[in-house]
């Protein structure tokens, strides 16, 4: 187990950040200023994030914190098993590999979404 946090933004979670979500924010400065914690975003989260919300994509893809996570062949794979192109990505991302072995956890701004998914989400809705 690492002390390295991976945490990995669902369209939700996107769209809060750019509306200004105080959690979101404390995620992202944290990761701006520290080492320590690594945020993610996926592309096919980042497309309908823009789509909620107009502006959301060029505000997430200008944070010099957010590594943006590409299609690739095992995240189009993925993809093409389920009906939601942004969750299944997200989760994809989700999953343990050999750069993150603990996986990441999935901030979120719609917990219920996740419900019953093997997953581990931060719920990033303003109190």
């Amino acid at each position: 187990m690492s002390d390295h946090l991976h945490v990995v933004f669902d369209d939700s979670a996107m769209v809060a950040a750019g509306r200004g979500s105080p959690i979101a924010s404390r995620l992202i400065d944290r990761a701006h200023a520290a080492a320590g914690l690594s945020l993610y975003g996926t592309t096919c989260a980042l497309v309908e994030a823009e789509r909620a919300h107009p502006g959301t994509a060029e505000h997430v893809a200008s944070l010099p914190a957010f590594n943006l996570l590409d299609l690739d062949l095992s995240a189009a794979l993925a993809v093409a098993r389920d009906t939601t192109w942004a969750v299944a990505h997200t989760r994809h991302a989700a999953t343990p590999t050999l750069d993150r072995p603990d996986g990441t956890l999935i901030a979120t701004a719609d917990p219920a979404r996740w419900s019953g998914q093997p997953v581990r989400v931060i719920d990033v809705r303003s109190r």
